[in-house]
């Protein structure tokens, strides 16, 4: 299986390390015109991945038709621009294997519900779960959830990418997985939050808990199974990514608990933190869900200047007291 990577970034750069692990060549597309010199003529992403050498048998394009004999196609676009990007290849016939974590603003769609309406004749996968990409480019140990709902094809997308220590665990549920892998960056916000504030790990042990509980709330609305949600792409990724400024969004969320405003943190990052955008567009699907999001609804609230840091917390704190399982 012939693998291309759509995306350039920091996760998108490991991914090609780890399909390239076992000899093979692989071939990226990136955005930026320094990414592809790099990466082509030392062997380094500095841009993304600074100090992380890479395999020479990744080579880079800025040509995204140059991944047209590709058998397999690794997604890592940010979610808001996949449907762009999508709509820039000939995916037929091919397996799209999607990488990136959010939800579409305007349309609410997860990302595999973009690649269903761009590309109908493409086989989707779903590859999720608690990474962070120096992590995994430097070859430590990690463990995913690979979610494809034909199992063969699962089994050699398996096959192609699974390491000794990049494990790939099977599972036919896509919705799950997706799921998962965005809202926890929104929770993620509202962790960096807790710890940017002081707040201490009492708090950000409770906010994990109860922010679990609304994923899992939420997923089940869309057809996720509760199973997924608390394996390794939904509480799993949870966990690792409420836990590290190496998380983008929890960064971002800690800059919003030390008083800096969301414009300008937002404006500061090369990197995207997806749970920015991903926020009011949970926040809406849920309303239309009847799904109750308290920890998302304060993200939102945050995130637009409509509540300070105090006053969330205040207002948090102060919701009705409730048996546990709601």
């Amino acid at each position: 299986m012939k693998i291309g990577v759509i995306g350039g970034g920091a996760w998108g750069t490991a991914l090609a390390q780890v399909a390239a692990a076992g000899g093979e060549d692989v071939l990226l597309w990136a955005l930026e015109p320094d990414v592809v010199g790099s990466i082509n003529g030392s062997h380094t992403n500095p841009l993304y991945l600074p100090d992380v050498p890479l395999s020479p048998g990744i080579r880079a394009t800025g040509l995204l038709a140059d991944l047209s004999d590709s058998d397999a196609l690794l997604v890592v676009s940010p979610a808001q621009h996949v449907r762009a990007v999508l709509g820039g290849i000939d995916a037929d016939g091919r397996a799209l294997i999607l990488c990136a974590k959010g939800i579409e603003s305007g349309t609410q769609k997860l990302v595999s519900e973009i690649a269903e309406e761009m590309c109908p004749e493409a086989s989707i996968a779903v590859l999720s779960g608690p990474t962070f990409a120096a992590e995994v480019a430097k070859g430590l140990p990690t463990a995913v959830t690979l979610a494809c709902a034909d199992a063969a094809l699962g089994e050699r997308i398996a096959a192609r990418l699974a390491r000794p220590r990049f494990r790939t665990y099977g599972s036919a549920d896509v919705i799950g997985a997706e799921i998962g892998g965005a809202v926890k960056n929104v929770l993620a916000i509202a962790c960096g939050v807790v710890d940017g504030r002081g707040l201490g790990f009492n708090a950000r042990s409770a906010l994990i808990a109860r922010g679990f509980a609304e994923m899992t709330r939420f997923g089940v609305a869309r057809g996720a199974r509760p199973e997924t949600l608390a394996g390794l792409s939904g509480l799993g990724d949870l966990v690792l990514t409420c836990s590290s400024t190496q998380s983008r969004n929890f960064s971002l969320g800690k800059g919003l608990g030390e008083g800096r405003s969301a414009g300008d943190l937002l404006a500061d990052r090369r990197t995207v933190a997806e749970g920015a955008f991903t926020a009011p567009v949970l926040q809406q699907a849920a309303r239309a869900a009847g799904v109750e999001m308290p920890v998302v609804d304060a993200v939102c609230a945050l995130l637009t200047g409509a509540m300070t840091v105090d006053a969330v917390v205040e207002d948090l704190l102060s919701r009705p007291l409730r048996p546990e399982a709601h």
